[in-house]
């Protein structure tokens, strides 16, 4: 791989479940030395957050088991298809508004919901939004995006996504 892949996780308000999986893939790809060859951001498709910090439960869950990470929090625009070479919705009601915004087929190829590289999940299988619930939520999360990040590392490095 000689140029940068470019990965775009998105949810909702683009504080829990999206900066999770930029922060974690991001500490995946440093751990393996495989840093330099990636760019990665989050955005949510709801401007009900921008400028946030991500959710300090999340970030607390992640802490716990040695992800620290901080950021601020994005809409999603039309350009981001131009800038990115994979787009990772987590579940399907983001998937449709980002492809509300596609304009030709090579932008809807750029959209794969992040739950296709959960081994434990099906591939149209929600990551559960855990925003309205107790920490059991978080930590759920926690656990179905550092699968599926981890399973999407592996397929990029083998030149399989």
């Amino acid at each position: 791989m000689n140029e940068k892949k470019r990965i775009l996780f998105v949810c909702l308000g683009n504080i829990v479940r999206s900066p999770l999986a930029e922060n974690m893939f991001r500490h995946l790809a440093e751990q393996a030395g495989a840093g330099e060859r990636y760019e990665v951001d989050s955005a949510g498709t709801a401007a009900y957050h921008i400028g946030e910090a991500p959710d300090a439960r999340m970030r607390q869950v992640a802490a716990e088991r040695g992800l620290v990470y901080s950021g601020k929090a994005r809409q999603f625009q039309a350009d981001d298809f131009e800038r990115f070479d994979l787009i990772l919705p987590m579940d399907a009601s983001n998937k449709a508004e980002i492809l509300r915004l596609a304009d030709g087929q090579a932008a809807h190829a750029r959209v794969r919901l992040l739950r296709e590289f959960d081994p434990q999940g099906s591939p149209d299988e929600p990551v559960p939004d855990p925003y309205y619930g107790g920490l059991d939520g978080f930590h759920e999360v926690y656990n179905i995006v550092a699968r599926a990040t981890r399973r999407l590392f592996e397929a990029l490095e083998r030149g399989e996504a």
